[in-house]
């Protein structure tokens, strides 16, 4: 895993990934996202909780390389005590910036800013 291009944030997360696990996807309280594609070989499990507007906390589960595991780990801890419309202000060049993700692995980062976006979009929609 531990290719020359990796940082120290990736690494760590990557070797000691926060929050991992699922919520009940039935729970009107959890918002879940799936995003990326087993065909080119990441894919991105997000959930949210919330207690009223505010999300409680989050897990995920990640197929793919390095980077998306340390996305989707980064995910979970900035999400945590953020509202909604908080958490859609997390973009891609968040988690490149704070990842320093090579170029190469741009797409990581946009993994994760779909699956928050998924995930935030689920809850809202069992709220309609």
């Amino acid at each position: 895993m531990a290719g020359p291009n990796y940082g120290p944030q990736v690494l760590d997360h990557y070797l000691h990934p926060r929050h991992v696990g699922s919520f009940d996807p039935h729970d009107a309280r959890v918002g879940t996202a799936l995003v990326g594609s087993p065909a080119v070989g990441q894919v991105l499990k997000l959930q949210i909780r919330l207690r009223g507007d505010v999300i409680e906390s989050a897990c995920f589960r990640a197929f793919g390389c390095g980077a998306a595991i340390a996305a989707g780990s980064l995910a979970t801890e900035w999400l945590a005590g953020r509202s909604l419309p908080d958490a859609l202000r997390i973009h891609s060049q968040d988690f490149v910036q704070a990842l320093q993700l090579p170029p190469a692995k741009l797409h990581c980062a946009l993994l994760a800013e779909d699956a928050i976006r998924a995930a935030v979009a689920d809850y809202a929609h069992k709220h309609s």
